[in-house]
């Protein structure tokens, strides 16, 4: 027996953080990319959801980090079933680059870490957890995210997986701001303190002061971004990290758009 349905609006607000409307649009956009024809890995055989259900069950999963097996029977479905909707359907829910943005776009990055259990990706990272590196740009002046980095190792510095992640290419041509990166002269980073100790001077303390409240959205994005509770701790295959985290900066942006 089927729970969770998108028939019934007041499920998708409490488990994707949509409201119905965008729900409606996101769903259609999926059905543009592909979501519709989809079948279910058999010749002949179609989903036992529809496109709405199946959209609503990838969100739902990556806003409660359920196991298959407790996602599986709130959808009425096997838990095998459950896995092959996310596999299938996670990538179509991915954000797509703006093909059009402001000559004067200055765009803010940070990484963080996603607990992976993966250990083909994970390392031990500062917080002792097995993790990966995640680069997250956004707009600073709409807040949305613009680009995402390949995930890295939980190990490396920010500085170097910057340009590991390939986030730098596909920022090409903006202004970017960051924080302690340094050795990516393109980036605008913070004044340092001199190096025998003394303060600095009053016109590079107030510029530092108003880089850290730029640079604050960026950190509000990634707690936004982490009320996606897979996230906190990241059960699958570490190949499917790149895809799941493209898609909850895609709802990210619809939910803060509005």
């Amino acid at each position: 027996m089927q729970v969770i349905t998108a028939a019934r609006p007041e499920w998708i607000f409490p488990f994707t953080g949509l409201q119905p409307a965008q729900f409606r649009r996101l769903v259609r956009l999926v059905a543009e990319r592909g979501g519709d024809v989809i079948a279910d890995g058999r010749p002949g055989r179609q989903w036992s959801l529809d496109l709405a259900d199946r959209v609503l069950l990838v969100a739902a999963y990556w806003r409660t980090n359920l196991t298959m097996r407790q996602v599986g029977p709130l959808f009425g479905v096997s838990h095998s079933a459950a896995h092959r909707v996310i596999d299938t359907l996670g990538p179509l829910l991915a954000l797509t680059p703006r093909r059009r943005r402001r000559i004067d776009q200055i765009t803010i990055v940070d990484g963080t870490l996603i607990p992976t259990r993966d250990r083909r990706l994970a390392a031990p990272s500062k917080n002792y957890r097995y993790s990966a590196n995640l680069q997250v740009a956004i707009d600073a002046h709409t807040r949305l995210v613009v680009a995402l980095g390949d995930p890295q190792p939980g190990n490396r510095n920010d500085t170097i997986v910057y340009r590991t992640s390939g986030v730098d290419q596909r920022l090409t041509g903006r202004i970017v701001m960051a924080g302690a990166y340094r050795g990516n002269p393109e980036v605008i980073i913070p004044y340092r303190k001199p190096a025998d100790g003394s303060e600095l001077p009053k016109w590079k303390a107030d510029l530092n002061k108003q880089h850290r409240t730029v640079r604050a959205q960026v950190e509000h994005a990634l707690a936004r971004m982490k009320t996606f509770k897979i996230l906190r701790d990241y059960r699958r295959a570490a190949s499917t990290l790149a895809d799941t985290a493209s898609g909850i900066a895609h709802l990210h942006n619809i939910i803060l758009a509005g």
